[in-house]
């Protein structure tokens, strides 16, 4: 098997780090594979904040729904959608950005080239023996983030990435099988109930494995009260994500 598609299907989440360093020469090679990631027009809509202070980090982690993980990994990662410096391409031009990026395809722009760029940088890291886990949670209280990463308008925080080497082996969780997620020229409902159906056993299979405890917990169950919690009484945990495309330039539309 190659070693790329190696490191790719053994991927894991670390969320347990030893007390090491990540090296200047690893780190910067993690970045060089995110920048080197496709994206849309060659725009670079990409940017990547380095956070190791000890007190910077404790904040994200208390912003980001209290995971611990954050204060524990020597160096934390904040990817951020950035159409500043598309904004400084057009005033070099003599022209306004401003009609340009407040619509909504910039927004899937810069979503998709943060994944595409993340994946990248993970791949990276594991194949030299760091682990990561991404968190989606800095998007919680992204205001808060905003304001102590200084970032300018047209630039939003989208998802944070723990990197560090790994203090534990939580194991590879088991994927849905292929029927589920791959079709040939058409999107095919046909199976899906019966697949979701084989996978909530594997998955129970797999969280009773790693456990001492019993637990009758199935993917699908998780998937539902996962989304239930995020909405609680009609409100979204991420409440502010309207204000955050607002404040940075992203949308000119009033919420109704």
């Amino acid at each position: 098997m190659q070693p790329v598609i190696e490191t790719l299907l053994k991927h894991r989440s670390i969320r347990r780090y030893k007390d090491k360093e990540v090296e200047d020469e690893k780190l910067d090679l993690i970045v060089k594979a995110a920048q080197a990631s496709s994206n849309w027009c060659n725009g670079q809509h990409v940017s990547i904040i380095a956070i190791r202070d000890k007190e910077s980090k404790e904040k994200i982690a208390k912003w980001s729904l209290n995971q611990s993980f954050i204060n524990t990994c020597p160096v934390f990662l904040v990817f951020c959608a950035d159409f500043y410096r598309t904004s400084v391409a057009f005033e070099k031009n003599g022209r306004d950005a401003k009609d340009y990026i407040e619509q909504l395809d910039t927004l899937f722009v810069g979503a998709h080239d943060v994944g595409i760029a993340i994946q990248s940088a993970i791949i990276a890291a594991e194949s030299m023996g760091l682990g990561a886990v991404c968190i989606g949670g800095i998007r919680q209280t992204s205001l808060s983030v905003v304001k102590e990463l200084e970032l300018p308008k047209y630039v939003i925080p989208l998802i944070g990435l723990c990197i560090g080497y790994p203090d534990d082996d939580p194991g590879i969780k088991p994927r849905l099988d292929k029927k589920a997620i791959f079709f040939e020229g058409k999107y095919d409902t046909t199976h899906i109930r019966e697949e979701i159906d084989k996978y909530d056993e594997v998955y129970r299979n797999y969280i009773n494995n790693r456990s001492s405890k019993s637990r009758d917990i199935n993917w699908s169950n998780k998937m539902s009260e996962y989304y239930l919690n995020e909405i609680k009484g009609g409100n979204c945990v991420y409440d502010q994500d309207y204000e955050l495309l607002k404040q940075q330039g992203f949308i000119k539309i009033d919420k109704k």
